[in-house]
């Protein structure tokens, strides 16, 4: 088997890689779309995820990681199963974008708690609002941020936005072949 990242990255090109005119959660318009979803729930790549992040977070001492529904829930669930793998116990959550309106009317779904290190997750990230979004959401709670991880940055501002914290992004457009606009 290919090493890890290189094999994500050529699943990436194959299957979440798509080109046409889009619109981003951020509004800005792109020749380019990268549908991680399509990526994300499949056991080859989930586990590739997985590895990857532990590999890029080992060296953190964290109690949890997570961020912004949807991207990062299978994002957290391959990495807590990895952390397990390698005999080091994580808890994963999810933030939602907006709190439940019955029930516990929680925000943050999952163990965490306050004074916990966690990394955010997300997975493309152009502007870092919605990686920012969780990051408020986790500090509001107690919880200290390690590090920001996303799978793709593509390169638009999101380590501007996410500037004082310890940002992580394991591809950018470039690694997909893309030269950002």
């Amino acid at each position: 088997m290919a090493e890890p990242r290189v094999r994500l990255l050529e699943l990436f090109k194959a299957r979440a890689l798509r080109f046409g005119d889009f619109t981003h959660a951020s509004g800005k318009k792109s020749s380019f779309y990268i549908n991680s979803k399509d990526i994300l729930f499949n056991s080859e790549a989930s586990w590739l995820l997985g590895e990857l992040i532990w590999q890029a977070t080992r060296d953190l001492s964290i109690q949890a990681v997570g961020g912004l529904e949807v991207g990062a829930i299978p994002m957290a669930t391959a990495t807590v199963t990895r952390f397990h793998d390698h005999g080091r116990a994580l808890e994963g959550f999810f933030v939602r974008k907006q709190a439940k309106e019955h029930g516990s009317k929680s925000l943050i779904e999952g163990q965490l708690n306050a004074g916990d290190r966690v990394a955010i997750l997300d997975d493309v990230l152009t502007t870092g609002e919605s990686a920012l979004k969780a990051v408020k959401a986790v500090e509001a709670v107690g919880g200290v941020v390690a590090c920001v991880v996303c799978i793709v940055d593509r390169l638009q501002g999101a380590r501007e936005t996410l500037v004082g914290y310890d940002f992580r992004p394991m591809f950018t457009l470039r690694d997909l072949g893309i030269e950002p606009a």
